[in-house]
């Protein structure tokens, strides 16, 4: 295909295969300082997600609730930036790093790919504080979410951000609790006119999908999840630029 000039720009972003919340294992904790450091040896990208504190910061972490992964019970944003450092992951000395922690981390010797968690509630302090982070970073580094309401937040407010909005045919239960209509136009990706992306992740095991190829077919870019083997890898790329992997090395 021809890239267009947007494309070409953006060759940043899809230039390497990238580490599904850094490279971890079952001694690396995911969105972890060592999962996230590994990715830079081996010089993938790194995805990471962050979550939003009581005290308003933005924390790389995915779950909506801590139980998973730290020591503790409860949703994330229920807690402070403080009292979430205090605690360790499970079975790892790291910590809850802040998105500020993660970008000196990395100082922009990788992209950066990072999924704005959403609680579907119409807050934006997290798309807002995330991209007052970033103001001050150098390195390659992109902004997606699967709300469009955060994305059209970025576009309009910080449109020097590169951001992307991810999606998925939502056919499993996380999405049960949405109207029926919003439901709908997440499948449809009908809001790419106001969320006006400058790219695309989508899931794999969705693709081809119609939108999804036009979008590429105008020459922006596309990346899509999970890839967990080779097999699924090459499948992918018959559809995208590039893969976001986990448990081998893309």
């Amino acid at each position: 295909m021809r890239f267009s000039q947007q494309m070409r720009d953006l060759n940043w972003l899809v230039a390497r295969p990238i580490a599904h919340r850094g490279l971890h294992d079952a001694n690396k904790i995911e969105n972890s300082e060592s999962a996230f450091a590994a990715a830079i040896k081996h010089n993938y990208a790194i995805e990471c997600d962050v979550q939003l504190t009581a005290d308003g910061e933005a924390m790389v972490f995915h779950d909506d609730t801590v139980e998973r992964l730290l020591d503790g019970l409860g949703p994330v944003k229920s807690f402070t930036t403080s009292h979430l450092k205090k605690r360790s992951f499970k079975n790892s000395p790291d910590r809850v790093q802040t998105l500020g922690e993660l970008l000196e981390q990395v100082a922009g010797r990788v992209t950066l790919v990072i999924e704005l968690k959403t609680l579907w509630d119409g807050n934006l302090a997290l798309a807002q504080r995330s991209a007052e982070i970033l103001k001050a970073y150098d390195g390659p580094c992109a902004l997606m979410s699967y709300d469009p309401e955060m994305i059209t937040h970025l576009a309009n407010a910080s449109p020097t951000i590169i951001r992307g909005i991810i999606g998925e045919q939502l056919a499993d239960d996380t999405y049960k609790y949405l109207p029926a209509e919003q439901n709908l136009a997440l499948r449809r990706l009908s809001h790419l006119p106001h969320t006006n992306p400058h790219f695309i992740s989508y899931y794999f095991r969705d693709l081809p999908c119609q939108p999804v190829a036009q979008f590429r077919a105008a020459g922006n870019p596309v990346i899509t999840f999970t890839i967990r083997n080779r097999e699924q890898e090459a499948y992918a790329k018959r559809y995208c630029d590039q893969v976001t992997f986990q448990d081998y090395l893309a």
